[in-house]
């Protein structure tokens, strides 16, 4: 990427130019020193524009369909005047270096709708470094006006808890007779959720949603009894089909009513301040990892780490030692 005017860029983003938007997202997404200066003060020339969107996190089991159900749900949107942003929260990519770029091909109709705009998530080197990206990307949709923003997590776990500190409700898709209704919320994952629907309820498989609609219900309606907390509402749709999405919808329109205006803004600023140690935490290891006294010990740390020669404990010692030093 050349050199960066960010006046322009951000004009670019204000206007909703689909270029400035690519653009500015893959400057938040870079890792260069220089590009996140510019970063940083793109953002905050944004910034005063951002934060009117609805904020949606969309999580699920494998197989669930979730990229089916967000076209539907885009769709569904878009077809009722709004602009809607599709990110995606990829962990593997973590691993790998990569992003979900399959994302656009599974959303074909959504994908080429000009009142959307679908990005993968890329590599940042950490889970944290993920949420970075996703949460500046998400500042620069809202900038661009797009007002409705949907964050799709490709994997399970803690990919879910970070997703769900940086929307405003969490939608949670399953399916009828996996077994993992109970399961789920000792894992926590339906514990995060506001929102939950059985998807694939078409065809044959109605009557088997409605059921596993039910009994989930009634196990949430036990984890929360004797509270005032929002209970999560349990519905049935089919994303391939579009039914029941208007539903779908209009329960997160709810949440957010419950949440009030206060509620909400209380919400977000506690993700920011959240965020804020994520990023903190982020730039401390980054820095650990170049510091020349750390480069220095690190190879020798791991060689006796292997070997049996040095505990966990004491390398991390060490490695710290360095980089006081």
């Amino acid at each position: 990427m050349a050199a960066v005017d960010v006046a322009a860029l951000a004009d670019g983003v204000r206007e909703g130019r689909r270029a400035s938007i690519s653009r500015a997202i893959t400057l938040v997404e870079s890792r260069r020193a220089d590009h996140r200066a510019a970063a940083r003060e793109l953002l905050t020339t944004l910034t005063p524009d951002a934060g009117g969107a609805v904020r949606v996190g969309i999580s699920g089991v494998p197989g669930v369909g979730k990229s089916t159900t967000i076209e539907a749900l885009g769709t569904y949107l878009t077809g009722r005047d709004h602009k809607v942003g599709v990110l995606a929260v990829d962990p593997s990519s973590v691993r790998t270096g990569g992003s979900v770029l399959g994302d656009k091909t599974r959303m074909s109709t959504l994908a080429i709708d000009p009142n959307s705009f679908i990005r993968p998530s890329p590599s940042a080197g950490t889970l944290g470094g993920v949420a970075r990206a996703t949460s500046q990307a998400m500042t620069i949709l809202e900038a661009a006006g797009y007002d409705v923003v949907l964050v799709e997590t490709v994997g399970v776990g803690q990919s879910e808890i970070t997703v769900a500190g940086m929307v405003d409700t969490f939608l949670f898709l399953t399916l009828a007779r996996t077994g993992d209704q109970l399961q789920g919320i000792k894992k926590g994952i339906l514990e995060i959720a506001d929102v939950i629907a059985v998807n694939k309820a078409d065809g044959e498989r109605v009557r088997e949603a409605e059921v596993t609609a039910k009994d989930l219900a009634g196990a949430l309606r036990m984890v929360y009894a004797g509270t005032q907390d929002w209970v999560p509402p349990v519905l049935t749709c089919s994303g391939l089909e579009g039914t029941g999405i208007d539903t779908v919808w209009s329960r997160v329109l709810r949440h957010r009513e419950f949440l009030g205006h206060r509620g909400l803004a209380e919400k977000r600023a506690q993700q920011q301040l959240d965020f804020t140690w994520a990023l903190v935490r982020d730039e401390l290891e980054d820095r650990l990892r170049r510091h020349e006294g750390v480069r220095a010990v690190r190879a020798d740390v791991r060689e006796e780490i292997l070997e049996g020669r040095l505990g966990a404990a004491e390398a991390a010692d060490r490695l710290l030692a360095a980089y006081d030093d």
